[in-house]
């Protein structure tokens, strides 16, 4: 029973620990629109450039009870596109995409593709992410993001897309 109690707390402390650590883990999510313009040639990169994206991280990180010297991690987990007009078109037009991620005074980094795009593929395309250590960018106030994008397809009408972005925070448990 002696050798019982210390392996019973051991296990306590750690599954307390984990309970405690998702207390300050939570998910940011950021938008943005981009268009493509109809007449976009074949084969030939296009770069489309997101209007600065306003992280609002002070207020963001306050609303979880944690501050931005607290931060230990901040990862994209998630990018999705989605068309929004014109109504029933889709990605087929598309061959391959990358997004990158800049902020003022930061290199621009590669955070999300999605390559050899099957032209089954509907108005919502998930692109797979790094899993990159963003928490420069969205400790910055403003970012942006830069969609690299080769068609293999006429684009014979603009087409808008909207951008959905989750990232996830990790922040010190009580500051330490």
């Amino acid at each position: 029973m002696k050798k019982c109690i210390p392996l019973l707390f051991v296990i306590w402390l750690i599954t307390g620990c984990k309970a405690i650590n998702k207390l300050t883990q939570f998910n940011l999510n950021y938008e943005s629109d981009i268009t493509y313009s109809a007449g976009l040639p074949l084969n030939v990169p296009i770069t489309i450039n997101t209007p600065d994206v306003a992280t609002n991280s002070e207020q963001e990180f306050a609303i979880n009870d944690t501050r931005k010297d607290l931060i230990q991690s901040i990862k994209l987990t998630q990018l999705r596109m989605v068309i929004t007009a014109p109504a029933g078109k889709t990605f087929s037009f598309l061959k391959d995409v990358r997004i990158y991620i800049s902020a003022s005074g930061l290199p621009e980094v590669e955070v999300a593709n999605k390559l050899s795009i099957d032209n089954s593929v509907g108005a919502e395309l998930p692109l797979t992410t790094f899993g990159t250590e963003l928490q420069e960018y969205i400790k910055a106030d403003t970012f942006q993001l830069r969609v690299a994008s080769t068609t293999d397809e006429v684009v014979t009408s603009q087409v808008e897309v909207h951008i959905y972005s989750t990232f996830f925070v990790d922040a010190k448990i009580l500051g330490i």
